[in-house]
Parts: structure tokens; sequence; C-alpha cells
């Protein structure tokens, strides 16, 4: 365990520590003095937890996980379907599981991490050097889309798309081929500016139809995305402040519980998914950009391990987790600044919420038990085809290894 300890990345621990110390301090500015006060020790205590998965995590070996990825798949979509049908539902979102008054699992957001070793799982069994569309893309696309549409039928739009970006991270490396990347890139690039122009233009038709109903809240997300000239004064309301907020930051901040707007409530959920604002206001552009800069290097750590493993799953794994983390945090950050529509999903590490914090911690985790365990190579395995990204530095493991 010592010689384990030893290889650890500390560089990714410190960057932890620091994004710990970001997240405590920013949810105790905006809570202190209101009926949320104590939230920054629960987060404290979500991070003491967090900590513990991913050593815990790191000292697992992540070829178990690749083993045994059938029946995390298949026990993910089980919570999945439970939370459908017994839920709780928080802000629009039947997608919680509730223990007692104070405990609650969101099984979307473990559902990330499920997906990722599940889709690693099946393209190191496909083992090509690449991908057919009709054999292999479209049975892993389906294997992804049948999480999404539960997700979606929890009105859970963020975490939904989070399984999208993650299964083309994952087709992309598994070794997609060129043109259909290229076909793929069209089509949705071809959805989404048709999907938007008929959303802008039979906006009332749409809204008639969908009435008062759960999905009604969806045009309240897209509203002030696509069409702000029509959005309501509550639809619009949360990301106008936002955008304020952050503008009123200016190069250095109003000061650490200074900021005008996230102080007044002006911006709703400074603690959860709007924490952005109050670090862009108190800390302006230079605490945003120093944020950013930590999420460079963590990003930066996690795709020199993929780079230097030897074993074929773990630059997969590592590149879903990648796809993860930049997802979520373009997302955030971009949905208060006009760039993306309104979702609930939060900013990695920093907004508080102990489901996706510890989900988080364990992806890292994995991650380091791909740098520990990714060098060891049996040498009675036959040598498979590699991957395009790592194939000057791996050596990959028969996929036998994993059965």
């Amino acid at each position: 365990m010592l010689q384990r300890i030893q290889k650890m990345d500390f560089m990714i621990v410190a960057v932890l520590i620091m994004l710990m110390l970001i997240s405590v301090s920013s949810i105790y500015s905006v809570t202190i003095g209101t009926d949320l006060e104590g939230h920054h020790m629960k987060m404290l205590i979500y991070y003491i937890v967090g900590f513990l998965a991913f050593f815990c995590m790191s000292l697992l070996d992540f070829r178990l996980l690749i083993k045994y990825a059938r029946y995390i798949y298949l026990a993910g979509l089980a919570l999945l379907v439970f939370v459908m049908f017994f839920g709780a539902d928080i802000n629009g979102s039947k997608g919680w599981i509730k223990f007692g008054t104070s405990l609650s699992l969101q099984p979307a957001e473990m559902f990330k991490l499920v997906l990722i070793i599940f889709l690693t799982y099946i393209l190191i069994r496909k083992n090509k050097p690449q991908l057919s569309f009709i054999r292999d893309v479209i049975p892993v696309g389906l294997l992804a889309f049948l999480p999404f549409v539960l997700v979606m039928g929890i009105n859970d739009l963020g975490n939904a798309l989070s399984y999208v970006v993650i299964l083309v991270g994952l087709l992309w490396i598994g070794n997609l081929k060129f043109l259909h990347a290229l076909i793929g890139l069209v089509l949705v690039a071809a959805v989404v500016l048709g999907g938007s122009q008929a959303y802008i233009h039979y906006h009332d038709q749409i809204k008639e139809y969908l009435g008062n109903g759960s999905r009604a809240h969806w045009m309240s997300r897209l509203d002030p995305w696509l069409v702000p000239d029509k959005a309501t004064t509550d639809a619009i309301y949360h990301t106008k402040n936002a955008k304020l907020a952050i503008a009123s930051g200016g190069l250095s901040g109003e000061g650490f519980m200074q900021g005008t707007s996230v102080q007044s409530d002006r911006v709703p959920y400074t603690y959860s998914d709007s924490i952005f604002a109050q670090i862009a206001e108190e800390f302006g552009f230079v605490g945003s950009s120093i944020l950013l800069l930590l999420y460079f290097v963590l990003i930066h750590r996690m795709i020199l391990i993929a780079l230097e493993c030897r074993d074929r799953a773990g630059p997969l794994l590592i590149v879903g987790m990648v796809a993860m983390f930049l997802y979520q945090i373009f997302e955030n950050i971009g949905m208060f600044i006009g760039l993306m529509p309104l979702t609930g999903i939060t900013l990695p590490f920093i907004s508080f919420g102990g489901t996706s914090l510890v989900i988080n911690m364990a992806s890292l985790g994995v991650v380091m038990s791909v740098k520990f365990y990714g060098q060891e190579i049996d040498d009675d395995l036959l040598e498979p085809n590699s991957f395009k990204v790592v194939a000057k530095v791996n050596q990959a493991r028969n996929i036998s290894d994993y059965h």
C-alpha cells in the first residue's frame, strides 16, 4: 500500500484541497445569517466523505470495476427506475431518494460514473481497430440512450445531456471512424440549429401544447436562452441577475461577503448551481480565472495519467471522466453568461451537494487507480489493438482479463 501511495499524483490532491477551500468559503459567504447557515460545515463533511471515497477507489484495482461492469450498470438502471416512481420532487426534478430529513441520494448523478465504467467495458470487449456504425456505434448508443430516457423522465435535463457527452467522448477514443464522427457532428449541428429555429418560430404553439404540465418548466429554461423577449419575468429572473452579478465583479471583485447581488438574494441558489456568480462578483475576473486554472490543471493531470497507462481500459475511463467534467464546467458557467440554457447542473467540486461531490471524488479515485495499476500487464496476454490517442505510449491488455 505504501508503494501505491508514493505513486499518487499529489498535484491532483493539492488541486482538490484548493477547490475544497474555495467551495466551503463561497458557501459560507452566501449562507451565513440565512436559513441555510451551516451548509458550509455540511459541505466540509461531504468533502471528508469524498476524500475517503477518493482514497478507497484509488486503492481498488480499476480492472475489478470493468470486470463487474454489467452488474454495476444493472444496479444503476434499477435505481433510476426506482426514483422515477418513488423519488422525491426537488425543484421540478423527481430525482432524489430521501433518507429521513437530512440525507438524500441522486441516482442520476451516480449513473454518470456507472455509464463510464459500463461503456468502457463494452468498448474493450469489441477490441477493434475501428468501430462499425451498425454493429458497434448503434448498440453502444442504445445502451446510453436507455438511462438518458429514464433521466429525462424525471425532468433532469442537465444530467441526461451529460450521458450524451460521455458517450461521444468514449466513442471518439474508442476508434470511431472519422467519416462517422464528421457525419455525427453535422447531424448534431443540424438538429441543434434546426431545433432552435423551430422552437423560436413555433414558440407559442409549443407553449400551448405543453400547457401547465410537468414539462412546462422546460420552457422557462429555454426561453431566456433562445427567446428572451418572450420569456416571463420569473423565467428570466435567474439568468438576468446572475449576469449582472458576474459583470459587477469587474477585475478584482467586490470583496469577500460583499457581493451586492449575491448577498441580497437576488441570485437564486448561490450556494449550489449559481455559485459561480458568487465567485465572479466577490472575487472578480481574477478569482474566476484562478478557478478555471485549477480545473485546467486537474484535467491536464488526468490526461497525462491516461497517456502513461499501458492498460487499454484506463485511457477510456479517464476520457469519459474528462468529458463529464468539461461538460459540467462549460454548462454551469455557460448558462449564466448566456452561452447555454439553464439546467440544474452543479459546478464540479464547488457547488453544494453531497452526491455530486462524492461521485466526482470517487471518479478521480478511479483515475488514481489507473495510475497505480495501469502499468501492470501480464506477459502471457496478447497485445490487442491500441487506441489512436495513446498509440505511442500504450500497450493494451487482452480483453479476456476482464471476464
